[in-house]
Order: C-alpha cells, then sequence, then structure tokens
C-alpha cells in the first residue's frame, strides 16, 4: 500500500481522495497553528507557488499531539491558514501521529522509522507513493536540500 490508497478528510470533512495525487511529487507535514515553528507555513505555500505546475503538491496535515498546539476546530484551522499565511495547499483533517491511534496516512510515511519528533516534520513522496525522504521539523521549507529532493523528482 502507499499514501495514495489511505482514506483521510480533508479539513472541511469530505475525503480528500488521496489518488488524486498519483503522479505527483506530495511534501506532507503535519502542521500546528501555536508553534514557534508556524511561520514555516509561509515557506511551505511558497513551495506551492514555485512548483505547483511542476506537480508538486504539499499536504497540511493538523496535529494536536505536540503540548496541545494545535487545539482549534476545523474553521478555525483553515482560517488561521487563510488569514496568517495565504495557505492554499490542501489541509487534512486533524489526526493522531504517533502512538496507538496513529493515522494510517503516518502509519505508510513513517515505516519501521521512528517517531515523528514535533510539528512541522516533512515527508517527501514520489510519484509512486513511495517515501523519498524525510526532514526534521527544524528544516525550513526553503532549505536547500529539501528544494534539491523535491526538484529529483520533479525531473522525471
Amino acid at each position: 500500500m502507499t499514501i495514495f490508497a489511505v482514506d483521510i478528510h480533508t479539513l472541511s470533512g469530505g475525503p480528500a481522495d488521496m489518488d488524486r495525487y498519483r503522479d505527483h511529487v506530495v511534501l506532507v507535514v503535519n502542521v500546528a497553528s501555536r508553534c514557534g515553528l508556524t511561520p514555516q507555513y509561509a515557506g511551505l505555500q511558497a513551495l506551492a507557488d514555485t512548483y505547483a505546475d511542476r506537480g508538486l503538491v504539499v499536504l497540511g496535515v493538523p496535529c494536536n499531539q505536540f503540548a496541545g498546539q494545535e487545539p482549534g476546530t476545523a474553521a478555525e484551522i483553515e482560517d488561521f491558514c487563510q488569514v496568517n499565511y495565504g495557505v492554499t495547499f490542501p489541509l487534512t483533517e486533524k489526526v493522531e501521529v504517533n502512538g496507538p491511534g496513529r493515522h494510517p496516512l503516518y502509519r505508510e510515511l513513517v515505516g519501521d522509522g521512528p517517531d515523528i519528533q514535533w510539528n512541522f516534520e516533512k515527508f517527501v513522496v514520489g510519484p509512486d507513493g513511495a517515501v523519498a525522504a524525510r526532514f526534521g521539523p527544524q528544516t525550513d521549507p526553503q532549505d536547500g536540500e529539501l528544494i534539491a529532493a523535491i526538484e529529483k523528482l520533479l525531473l522525471r
């Protein structure tokens, strides 16, 4: 199975239809609105703006497991992201990324690897659905290594 077969809902509640991202490069990021790393939303939006026409999809996945830094409702999260960072990339429902309640999306992403460290951990998923790279929370979305990992897959 790949992330494209996972059932997850959009932030507004309907099915996210992950299969529509098949043959795209997907940057999956667990996000939070009240975190010291929250300004990374701006860099994520810049990536989405820069590479969307070449097949990149940035997918934000809200999570409240780290110090309760994403406590809002779906409407509050959406409003926060649009008003403060102009986010246009897709956001999913709020999920758990670690522990026994880990969402199937994160079971696919993490596999046998270590748990998610904190908000804004990043997974670069290739067009085949395989995780190509993983970056820690402190990695800025405009980091050269992250961009190189994305561009490498976009060139295929």
